[in-house]
């Protein structure tokens, strides 16, 4: 199997599996597993299709992918429970389907366009929107609000897997150094803090004190 399907099975699983233990913290019942799984499972590579133009998009031409979102979802279901620290487990899955979604997506873009900065674009959005979904669904706090660099990592690992691909790196080389990179700068995030400077403004009023 080629490494780049094999990165978009990968990625599709962990973030299924993120979306499922979200819906383990909710406790919902199979359903809402189901249909988290599969919002996060497929929906970077959704915003990614749609963006290039690539219709149907990815899932309606090989619904193999949603078969793998229902069986992650039903394991989980049945599973779940037997984890210590759910959202520990899910911040990690979550940097592991990052790293290989945001490779994934750069390869896709690069390969559709030519061009450097849309696969860059395409990267982060393959390997982040999902997780905003799930974020957004589940009622949890959204990751890009977290302190800790996250779009920074899928850039990071997008640009890695770009450069090491116009120097001429064969594909698998290019692609472990896209995914090393992208998993080593969240990781470090997630173990260290590690942030980017932020904004000198005075926080937002609420909007009824401006009226």
């Amino acid at each position: 199997m080629p490494i780049l399907e094999i990165l978009d099975y990968a990625g599709v699983a962990v973030f299924a599996a993120t979306g499922a233990l979200s819906a383990s913290r909710k406790q919902l019942d199979i359903i809402g597993y189901l249909f988290l799984a599969s919002v996060t499972g497929i929906g970077g590579g959704t915003m990614r299709d749609v963006v290039l133009g690539a219709t149907p998009v990815f899932w309606v031409t090989n619904p193999t992918y949603l078969l793998v979102c229902a069986t992650v979802a039903v394991l989980l279901f049945f599973t779940a429970h037997l984890f210590d620290s759910r959202y520990r487990v899910l911040v990690w899955l979550d940097a592991i389907g990052l790293s290989a979604y945001c490779v994934m997506g750069a390869a896709k873009g690069y390969a559709a366009t030519g061009s450097p900065s849309v696969a860059l674009v395409t990267g982060m959005l393959t390997a982040t929107f999902g997780g905003v979904l799930r974020d957004l669904l589940a009622g949890e706090p959204s990751v890009l609000l977290r302190p800790e660099v996250y779009v920074t990592a899928a850039l990071i690992g997008a640009s890695a897997y770009v450069l090491a691909t116009m120097a001429g790196l064969p594909l698998v080389a290019a692609s472990t150094l896209g995914v090393a990179s992208a998993f080593a700068v969240r990781a470090g995030a997630l173990k260290f803090g590690w942030t980017l400077p932020t904004g000198k403004a005075l926080p937002g009023r609420d909007p009824d004190d401006v009226m």
